[in-house]
């Protein structure tokens, strides 16, 4: 018995939310709810689990935009992200205009997130890394049992997240991806905030931005 996951692309921008879940127990938890929330509670129906939290990797509008409303609407808490992301929820009305996403409710997490902390979903644990760079309150979720990461936007098949927003820091985002994420190991598998999953070891190899062959 271990973590189960079933991912759900949302917004115009197809952001990756997914839905996890303890097998024994099909207590779930919906990671970045960023819209589209009946493709997410049609999800939770198909797959016949209980939701008892929202965990947020960071604070952008296609991850964070649903977050309030199917937080209440499911009656569940909100945990994560780091609190240095406050800025960018308090901002979510300015975001949603500014991408032409419908203007979302502001809301407080019921639980801010700090690197080497955990979260649970039913019996499994998920350990927390703080990894900034993309934001400067990104975490990323990983399940060493199952060897699975949910990296949000720090780093994708092919590609890294971007530095250009407010807060965003390129160096930083270099030192989160080479210094939290490979460590844990080439065979970690990991889900992006957009496009299809890869291993950490194959972006070892092949991205362009952060390769072994950049040194």
């Amino acid at each position: 018995m271990s973590l189960k996951y079933r991912i759900i692309p949302v917004t115009p921008f197809q952001q990756n939310c997914s839905l996890i879940w303890c097998e024994r127990t099909r207590k779930a938890a919906v990671v970045d709810p960023g819209g589209d929330l009946e493709q997410i509670k049609a999800a939770i129906r198909d797959e016949k689990v209980s939701v008892e939290k929202i965990l947020l990797t960071h604070a952008h509008i296609d991850h964070a935009g649903g977050t309030a409303e199917l937080a209440r609407e499911l009656s569940v808490p909100i945990e994560g992200p780091h609190k240095e992301d406050n800025f960018w929820i308090q901002g979510l009305p300015q975001q949603a205009q500014m991408f032409g996403f419908p203007v979302p409710e502001v809301f407080t997490p019921d639980r801010w997130l700090d690197d080497g902390e955990q979260v649970t979903v039913g019996e499994q644990t998920l350990e927390v890394l703080h990894c900034p760079g993309h934001t400067p309150g990104h975490v990323v979720f990983f399940h060493k049992e199952s060897g699975l990461a949910m990296v949000g936007d720090v780093l994708f098949h092919g590609s890294i997240g971007r530095t250009d927003f407010p807060k965003g820091d390129h160096a930083t985002l270099i030192h989160s991806i080479r210094g939290k994420l490979f460590p844990l190991g080439d065979d970690v598998s990991f889900i992006p905030g957009h496009g299809p999953m890869s291993t950490f070891g194959q972006e070892r190899a092949t991205n362009p931005f952060v390769s072994d062959h950049r040194g």
